[in-house]
């Protein structure tokens, strides 16, 4: 979902619903995995049902990693995928279902973001390509030394994964091969049924896999304890999941690491930015090995029950007016996360999730739902006039917010601003140190006679460090009088003074500024300052936005055509008479693979869409740079200046910053596609696509896969004896799945061979796996899927304590941290809470607050033990801990305290952990007991 921050944000304040994975695994002498058999019993102490794979989560990752060399071709990424896989599954160990979905056309509203997003990424690859090479003449005509540029292969165009490309086709086929393979040769496969939606089945792959859980969980028959795992690191996978009602839904996905440090683009060496690279510092550089890839990134789980228990606390409200249902506050809640993104529709003006929006409007709503005498949403339905109450004393609070953004954003220039002087002081030679040094300039007859050099290589590695740090050389000088060393060194960065600042856009609307709202329509819509009229349209339309994006969390997809056309988002203030916005949506159908592909991609991946299509590209969803992936017969749509949608494919496009730092934060202002004029200038090509281009333009059904043993396996099998029938759809019931399936040509035979089309890997032999074309179950357009919990499902175990504190997995934990006696007389020694003893007539010596529980003792007692548990856990403990004084701490206090527990890693925690507990008097008015 479009919230950059909002895991980020959602693990900080529920910590506990975040718990690393255990893993299982070993290597090989080359490196490769050896896992564990997935038959024995889970070692994350739970036993998982069904395994839903949101594919692009892992797509894009295998094929251009960040965090290690990209794969050489496609051969090396689909083995890359399959790898990745198998990791998964050995992870979670599914024991009834594997379903694989990959994205497929998205509804028209989800198109003008991916429109946006390839844009932009071809935009960025070719300004980055220009500056490399800028970078690169600059620093050779200073004479320095390069390594040899990349060589001018086949670039890898990440454009590609998109529906109707060949490179989502081979995909599809390869993940059929994987299938076959690990069904037929693995254990831990056998018995599993196997679903594969891939680029050809319509829908986003999270949501048709939330539509196989909403469709099998309106059967009778359905297991209400089904425990659903759903890999993905999107972060509306939290809100999908608590939109099912499911009581036992978790989230695996791979943890996130901020701030990962990247090799330069020229030079290859770590540690500083393109921008400032001043090239190798040798020729030996030249054939330098490449540093090697980091740790591999761990995965984690997300606890949905365990989130449901913090909002169950959160949300609580006594005393209302109608009847308190947990499920309907929670649909609440999802719904009041959309305000602050989503994929669908821009933020409100007035709500950042780092300024704690969804706090803000969970406050406004525990308000006014007094005065709204009911919910919110009801199964994916929006009661209008509700939401504008809480809009309402939204808007009542926009000019302050506004206000209180632009003084904070002043602060943090300001704190850079000092900063960077101090980096810069800090940067400046040591003159003191190197007038001391063996090569200073020294009056003859003066000074001290300086020592022979005894080890030259020493003193050489001695003279360049020395001085490195200021502090270091100042202590130095302190302790080695006798024996200073001169010290030349290289600033760490260019001495540019601080004083000299990045120019900034000028914000033109200011909304920190008295008419605000005019400047802002003036500026977003071009509409004069007087049309009120417009204003109401925009903020109409945008509830109606709201309407549409609730109904596809809750009910799927209510319109294939409706998308909002505005760039940007109204105010708060202006959502009223909402009463009279129209609800109601038109389901129409999807687009086309390669319909999509012209309306999304630039013309620079062209390549990818039929060249009878390539021609309109420089109209369509692809930038024009993108038409390599476009058929031949349609390529040439994308670059003829004649082609009737051109216009579809600036070349060039304005990015509109709205107030921020950085272009990817900023608006792209690309003109909205014109389905009917795209579908005008597309049709009379198709007739020149090949059968394999027509093939990948057609919408398809999901696979469903089937290996020996249940009753259903029999029925299928008996579909396939005999003469055929393609056409016949059969109804099935296997392990509790219910739906339809009809046989399909693509069935391997009983015992044949499937070739592998991978060079390499060896051949599916002996087959016994089945293959059938897939429906969910039929339901009437009209049917409305309760969003509630199912009779008969149980609660997991609480796992959140009274305090709120965190518990560290599954299970009941028994091995409890602890402080040694050894920790305490230390911790004792540094802030002076020795305990009371002896004094030698004088009675008792130190102060003894040992066993004063006192308030203020035992929030000292919290905030060292979260120190103490730091040390032998994660960073995110810490958090946890902090966050659950809330209930003692002062709000600014804890505030501060939450700010500084968020800024460091746990390495850095490790060298700070002392002072905090030292000083921890000083900043917060509370003594520590250890």
């Amino acid at each position: 979902m479009g919230v950059p921050a909002f895991f980020r944000w959602l693990s900080r304040k529920y910590p506990s619903v975040i718990i690393e994975c255990v893993e299982q695994k070993q290597s090989d002498e080359h490196g490769n995995p050896l896992y564990d058999d997935m038959t024995q019993p889970n070692p994350n102490k739970v036993e998982f049902d069904n395994l839903y794979l949101d594919m692009n989560g892992i797509i894009h990752p295998c094929t251009h990693p960040e965090d290690k060399p990209a794969p050489k071709d496609e051969d090396e990424m689909m083995v890359a995928i399959f790898e990745c896989i198998d990791r998964l599954m050995n992870i979670v160990r599914p024991r009834k279902l594997l379903y694989m979905a990959i994205d497929g056309v998205a509804p028209r509203a989800k198109m003008n973001q991916q429109r946006s997003r390839r844009f932009r990424a071809s935009k960025e690859a070719a300004e980055k390509a220009a500056e490399v090479q800028k970078i690169r003449e600059e620093l050779k005509a200073k004479g320095c030394i390069l390594p040899p540029e990349k060589e001018k292969g086949a670039h890898f165009d990440s454009n590609c994964i998109t529906p109707g490309t060949p490179f989502m086709d081979r995909l599809s086929k390869c993940l059929q091969y994987y299938v076959h393979d690990r069904m037929n040769n693995n254990p831990g496969w056998k018995g599993l049924k196997i679903i594969l939606s891939d680029a050809n089945v319509p829908g986003e792959g999270e949501h048709k896999i939330m539509d196989y859980i909403r469709k099998q969980r309106a059967q009778p028959d359905h297991d209400p304890n089904t425990h659903h795992v759903l890999c993905g690191a999107d972060a509306d996978l939290i809100m999908l999941g608590l939109a099912t009602h499911e009581t036992h839904f978790t989230i695996i996905r791979e943890e996130f690491l901020p701030n990962k440090e990247r090799p330069c683009d020229i030079c290859q060496i770590m540690g500083h930015e393109m921008k400032d690279c001043t090239g190798l510092q040798s020729e030996r550089d030249i054939n330098r090995t490449p540093p090697p890839p980091g740790a591999e990134t761990q995965f984690i789980f997300v606890r949905l029950n365990v989130l449901k228990e913090y909002l169950a606390k959160e949300l609580d409200m006594p005393n209302l007016p109608f009847k308190y249902d947990f499920e309907r506050v929670i649909d609440d809640w999802v719904f009041m996360c959309f305000f602050v993104g989503n994929d669908f529709l821009p933020h409100l003006p007035s709500l950042e999730i780092r300024e704690n929006a969804i706090d803000r409007l969970v406050t406004l709503y525990k308000k006014c739902v007094y005065k709204t005498k009911g919910y919110l949403t009801d199964s994916g339905s929006v009661t209008v006039d509700r939401v504008e109450l809480i809009m309402t004393d939204l808007g009542y609070a926009e000019d302050e917010i506004f206000r209180q953004r632009k003084v904070t954003e002043d602060r943090f220039k300001e704190r850079n601003k000092r900063m960077k002087m101090q980096k810069e002081r800090e940067q400046r030679p040591n003159f003191d140190q190197m007038n001391k040094s063996q090569f200073a300039p020294t009056p003859l007859g003066r000074g001290i006679t300086p020592q022979a050099i005894q080890n030259p290589r020493q003193e050489a590695a001695h003279f360049r460090m020395l001085g490195s740090n200021q502090q270091q050389s100042q202590q130095h000088h302190s302790n080695n009088d006798n024996n200073r060393r001169g010290q030349k060194r290289k600033a760490d960065e260019p001495l540019t003074p601080a004083s000299v600042e990045e120019p900034e856009t000028p914000d033109e609307v200011r909304l920190w500024e008295d008419g605000f709202k005019d400047r802002y329509y003036e500026s977003k819509f071009d509409v004069a300052p007087q049309n009120m009229k417009f204003r109401q349209t925009v903020a109409w339309e945008y509830v109606r936005g709201l309407c549409w994006v609730l109904k596809y969390y809750y009910q799927g997809c209510a319109s294939w055509e409706w998308y909002f056309p505005y760039h940007y988002a109204p105010f708060a203030s202006d959502f009223k008479a909402l009463s009279n916005v129209n609800t109601h949506f038109e389901r129409g159908t999807p687009f086309k693979p390669l319909q999509q592909l012209m309306g999304v991609f630039p013309a620079a991946s062209r390549n990818h869409v039929p060249p009878a299509f390539a021609e309109l590209m420089l109209m369509g969803v692809f930038p024009a740079a993108s038409r390599n992936h476009v058929p031949p017969a349609f390529a040439e749509l994308m670059v003829d200046p004649k082609s009737p949608i051109i216009d579809f494919y600036p070349i060039d496009f304005h990015i509109d910053l709205n107030g921020k730092k950085f272009a990817w934060q900023g608006v792209a202002l690309l003109p909205f596609v014109d389905e009917k004029r795209l579908f005008k200038a597309t049709d009379p090509k198709v007739p020149l696509l090949t059968r394999e281009e027509r093939l990948r333009n057609e919408n398809g059904l999901a696979r469903l896969y089937l290996s020996p043993g249940p009753d259903a396996y029999k029925m299928v099998k008996g579909l396939y004896n005999g003469s055929v029938d393609y056409e016949r759809e059969v109804p099935i019931l296997a392990d509790c799945m219910r739906g339809l399936i009809i046989p399909t040509v693509e069935n391997v035979p009983q015992d044949g061979v499937l070739p592998s089309p991978i060079p390499g890997l060896h051949p599916v032999c002996e087959n016994k796996v089945l293959t059938m074309k897939y429906l969910d179950p039929q339901f009437a357009d009209d049917f409305i899927y309760p969003a509630r919990k199912l009779e008969g499902a149980r609660d997991q175990p609480k796992v959140l304590g009274a305090n709120e504190g965190p518990v560290i997995g599954f299970g009941q934990r028994t091995n409890r941290a602890g402080l040694g006696s050894a920790g305490h007389r230390m911790m004792n020694h540094y802030t002076g809470n020795s305990r009371g003893g002896g004094g030698g007539g004088g009675g008792g010596g130190g102060r003894n607050d040992y066993n004063n529980f006192s308030r203020g003792k035992y929030l000292n007692i919290v905030f060292f033990t979260s120190c103490t548990w730091t040390l032998l856990f994660s960073e995110r403990t810490i958090v946890s801990t902090v966050v659950v004084t809330k209930t003692a701490f002062p709000g600014e206090k804890l505030s501060e305290l939450y700010r500084l527990s968020s800024l460091f890693s746990i390495s850095e925690w490790w060298s700070i952990v002392l002072f905090l507990a030292v000083h921890a008097s000083h900043l917060y008015g509370v003594s520590i007991a250890a």
